[in-house]
C-alpha cells in the first residue's frame, strides 16, 4: 500500500483503496498512475524479491558458503554478457540499426540466451566434477571471463551505447509490458513449486553429504535439478529487470537471524516474504517521493541492504550458517 502510494504523484491512501477495490479514483490521471505503472511495478517487485531470494537459499545450502547467492553461477553475468555483445558490439557485428529499432526486447532475448548459454555450460560441468565447491569456483572464474569481455567491449563502444548499457547495470522495475510482467511472474512462481520437492535433501544435506546419501537423498540428482531450477529463475530475473544486487545474497541470512532456524520448510516461505517486502522497501525509496526522479534500484539494495545485514549480525552474538 505504502509503494503504491508514494512517487512523485502521492495519492492518498482511501483513492488508492477504492481503484484497489474496483471503484473510480477522483482524478483520472491517479488512476492511470495507479493501474499502468505503479501496481504493476510492485508485482515485479514482489516476483523478483522472491524468486532472487529463494535461489539465494538454494544456493548457500548447495554450496555450503554464506557468500553464495544468484549470481556465484555466472550466470547474471552471462545476461550481462549477452546484452553487452548486443548493445556494445552493434556497430562492430553490423547490427546497430536494428538494436535501436528493437531496443527492449533484443535486449531480453539477448540476456536470456546469454544466461541460459552459462547455465548449460554449467549444467554440462556439474555432470563430470562431483565437487560442489569446483563448480562453484568455475562460475566465479564465468563472472571473472564475462567482467573482462564486457570490460573489452566498452572501451572499444560508443558513448551512447556505452550509457545504454549502464542503464540497463543499473536493474529497473518499471519498465515491463503487463505480457512480460505476467510472464515473469509465472516463471518465477514455477519455480518456487518447482523448488518444494527439494526441501527435504537440503534438510538433509545441512548435516552433510554422507547423510543425506543415507536418507536416500541422490546427491546429483538433487545438484542438477537444484542448478536448473536456480539458474532458470535468475537468468529470466536479470533478463527482464537487470542485475539485482544483494537481495539473493542477504534475504536468507536475515531471515536465519529472525527466525533462528535451518529448516528449509520454514525458511522457504520466509525467504520468499521477506525478499519480496524489502525490494518493495527499496523501490519506495528509490522513486523519491514528491520527485520524478528515480534512484537505480540496485544502489538502494546494496545502500540500504548491507548496513542492515551488519547491523543484525551485530545484535544476534550467536549466528550459525
Amino acid at each position: 500500500m505504502i509503494n503504491i502510494s508514494l512517487g512523485s504523484v502521492s495519492i492518498p491512501f482511501g483513492e488508492v483503496l477504492h481503484g484497489l477495490f474496483g471503484q473510480s479514483l477522483s482524478k483520472a490521471s491517479w488512476e492511470h498512475i495507479l493501474f499502468h505503472f505503479r501496481i504493476p511495478k510492485s508485482i515485479t517487485a514482489i516476483s523478483t524479491g522472491a524468486g532472487l531470494s529463494a535461489v539465494g537459499l538454494l544456493m548457500q545450502t548447495l554450496f555450503k558458503n554464506p557468500m553464495a547467492g544468484p549470481a556465484v553461477l555466472g550466470i547474471s553475468s552471462g545476461a550481462g554478457l549477452g546484452v553487452a555483445l548486443l548493445v556494445m558490439g552493434g556497430s562492430f557485428f553490423g547490427w546497430e540499426s536494428l538494436i535501436n529499432n528493437n531496443l527492449n526486447t533484443g535486449t531480453v532475448l539477448a540476456a536470456i540466451i546469454g544466461a541460459f548459454i552459462v547455465l548449460s555450460f554449467i549444467l554440462f560441468l556439474s555432470n563430470k566434477i562431483k565437487n560442489t565447491l569446483s563448480i562453484l569456483i568455475i562460475g566465479l572464474m564465468l563472472s571473472a571471463l564475462t567482467t573482462a569481455i564486457i570490460g573489452i567491449l566498452s572501451f572499444f563502444s560508443k558513448a551512447t551505447q556505452l550509457q545504454q548499457y549502464i542503464f540497463w547495470g543499473f536493474g529497473s522495475l518499471g519498465h515491463l509490458s503487463q505480457t512480460e510482467i505476467w510472464f515473469l511472474s509465472g516463471i518465477v512462481v514455477l519455480g518456487i513449486i518447482g523448488i518444494l520437492p527439494l526441501l527435504k535433501p537440503l534438510n538433509g544435506l545441512l548435516l552433510g553429504e554422507n547423510y543425506a546419501k543415507s536418507t536416500g537423498v541422490n546427491l546429483k540428482r538433487t545438484k542438477n535439478y537444484t542448478l536448473l531450477i536456480s539458474g532458470l529463475i535468475t537468468g529470466i530475473i536479470t533478463a527482464y529487470v537487470g542485475p539485482i544486487a544483494f537481495i539473493g545474497l542477504a534475504v536468507p541470512h536475515i531471515t536465519r537471524l529472525i527466525f533462528n532456524t535451518s529448516n528449509h520448510r520454514i525458511l522457504l516461505p520466509a525467504v520468499l516474504f521477506i525478499g519480496a517486502i524489502i525490494l518493495l522497501v527499496c523501490d519506495t525509496i528509490a522513486q523519491l517521493p514528491m520527485s520524478e526522479n528515480v534512484l537505480p534500484i540496485n544502489a538502494i539494495t546494496s545502500l540500504f541492504g548491507a548496513p542492515l545485514v551488519i547491523w543484525l549480525l551485530i545484535r544476534q552474538k550467536k549466528y550459525h550458517f
